[in-house]
């Protein structure tokens, strides 16, 4: 008997969109499936076969009842076993291209749906990994994923990271371990864009660093001129900040709500030898951009990365307004002919939605604007182009 026929079957509403599903969408919502008493007591993170209305198989999903999204699909092939082979050949596959991509071993290894690994994020610090296990099969399957991460990069340690609402969302828990190995005693540098970095894999926000603004920091990098004057906001341990200092510029203003963040930033200066032409400024971003305003202060190039202001579509319009709040209140420290770079995480924000709300407010700030660049996450960050939410990251820059 095949393994497929052990596995329970989840079978679509006529309604539900099978096509999608068959052209590679990886998510099954709840409400379009067939449920009952026997589906709901599928155990989260187990595998079934997910059927059509007519029964007819399209894929081996991992299930989790307690989820809007109650299936993810992993693999093809119905009978395909979740052991070391399988794990191996997905992390070798997503290796390959990272290990062509970058001289150094920092970088994300697995971004989620987009590297055949639903709801998983992996991020490498050169020795180390931490895991973001965000979906009740990867939590299932911990164990197994964390040996072939093991024997197929030669990492000495791995930390699983619990923190984020994904995990809320697919009922697990918020509890941090330590997978194999010990955890730093102090945060790691991490080179990039010819700064240093400063990652604490414990206390710092997700996996420590946020590797997806690496070629947005190397275009910002290349507005600067000698001496240049740059903010950065939201900066959290330095992004864009020392990027551009590493660029040539003369100083950089880092502003953070995190004195811990603010305090890894400066490390991370001193680490480049930046210490004497960095500075910091804890607050509330929206009102440390108004006491700027209210000073006069200008730059050369300003840059606000803030977290996502709309994460879900409940959230779009309020976003959308803060998004050009910030846009508003960040044109008048621009120096005539100077930058802004503006970025978004949202999921729920598009580009055109992103790009228009910033332009407004660059608009009523009295500024007249060039559109330059548009940016998004860097290659070891991969879309699936049939996940829209894979495509998250946007940067647009402007010359006033």
């Amino acid at each position: 008997m095949t393994q497929s026929a052990e596995r329970p079957r989840i079978r679509l509403k006529p309604k539900a969109n099978a096509r999608g599903l068959r052209h590679g969408f990886p998510w099954v919502y709840a409400n379009d499936i067939v449920t009952d008493r026997r589906t709901r007591k599928i155990p989260a993170g187990a595998l079934a076969v997910l059927e059509d209305d007519k029964r007819t198989p399209i894929a081996l999903v991992a299930v989790n009842p307690d989820s809007k999204i109650m299936c993810r699909v992993l693999d093809r092939d119905l009978d395909a076993e979740l052991d070391a082979a399988w794990f191996e050949t997905r992390l070798r596959h997503a290796l390959e291209m990272r290990e062509r991509l970058f001289d150094a071993p920092y970088y994300r290894l697995i971004h989620a749906e987009a590297d055949g690994f639903p709801g998983v994020i992996i991020d490498r610090f050169g020795d180390a990994c931490v895991i973001q296990p965000n979906a009740a099969w990867a939590e299932a399957y911990l164990d197994a994923l964390t040996d072939a991460l093991v024997a197929v990069t030669g990492v000495t340690t791995v930390l699983k990271n619990a923190s984020g609402r994904t995990r809320g969302l697919e009922g697990l828990d918020d509890e941090n371990v330590t997978l194999r190995g010990t955890v730093p005693d102090a945060p790691l540098p991490v080179p990039m864009n010819g700064a240093t970095y400063m990652a604490d894999l414990t206390g710092g926000q997700k996996t420590g660093l946020f590797y997806d603004q690496r070629p947005n920091h190397a275009f910002a990098a290349r507005l600067v001129q000698p001496d240049a004057q740059v903010l950065d906001v939201f900066s959290h341990v330095g992004g864009f900040g020392l990027a551009m200092l590493a660029g040539g510029a003369g100083q950089a203003l880092s502003v953070d709500g995190s004195a811990a963040a603010l305090a890894l930033a400066a490390e991370g200066a001193k680490a480049s030898g930046f210490a004497d032409k960095f500075q910091t400024r804890q607050g509330d971003a929206f009102d440390v951009l108004t006491q700027l305003g209210a000073e006069g202060a200008q730059f050369d190039v300003v840059i606000c990365d803030p977290p996502a202001f709309a994460p879900s579509k409940q959230a779009l319009d309020a976003g959308l307004r803060a998004y050009e709040r910030i846009a508003r209140l960040a044109a008048p420290l621009v120096k005539p002919g100077g930058y802004l770079g503006l970025c978004s995480c949202s999921h729920a924000a598009d580009l055109g939605r992103f790009r228009d709300a910033s332009s407004r407010g660059i608009g009523r700030a009295g500024r007249q604007a060039q559109l330059i660049h548009t940016g998004f996450a860097g290659p070891d960050h991969p879309q699936l182009p049939q996940l829209a939410e894979s495509g998250y990251l946007k940067a647009v820059f402007y010359r006033l």
